[in-house]
């Protein structure tokens, strides 16, 4: 039985670099969408490792974003969000980007310090939300 028959939905948004990797952008399934772990990856395909982490984690939520939408949701029907950093450090700072970009909508998070992440950038945000 195929993922389409079994009501889930892999979603690959053509606007974002493809997956590196075994997996989707996200996945629709069950009234829910479920995105995948974004790095601060632009669309073009540059890895911000050297930007600035505020300008890192903006991305990394603009790819989360732009997922929401291709899945027909937005950031005001998440539901959970996981956040790994790797400096503690930077938990303030990614608030304020993160206050700004989600608005009025105040889904369950958590914000995670890991000593490292792929390519050596600085934050990966992975995201549950309800389907639009």
């Amino acid at each position: 039985m195929s993922t389409q028959e079994r009501g889930i939905e892999s979603v690959n948004v053509p606007t974002l670099q493809p997956p590196r990797g075994h997996y989707s952008h996200g996945v629709c399934a069950n009234g829910f969408v479920f995105v995948s772990g974004q790095l601060p990856i632009t669309p073009e395909g540059e890895r911000l490792v050297g930007a600035p982490f505020a300008v890192q984690a903006k991305q990394a939520l603009d790819n989360v974003a732009a997922i929401l939408a291709a899945c027909g949701t937005s950031v005001s029907r998440l539901v959970q969000v996981r956040v790994y950093i790797t400096n503690v450090d930077d938990w303030g700072p990614f608030n304020e980007v993160y206050a700004e970009w989600a608005g009025d909508a105040k889904p369950a998070r958590c914000v995670v310090p890991v000593p490292a992440l792929s390519h050596g950038v600085a934050v990966e945000i992975e995201a549950t939300a309800l389907a639009g």
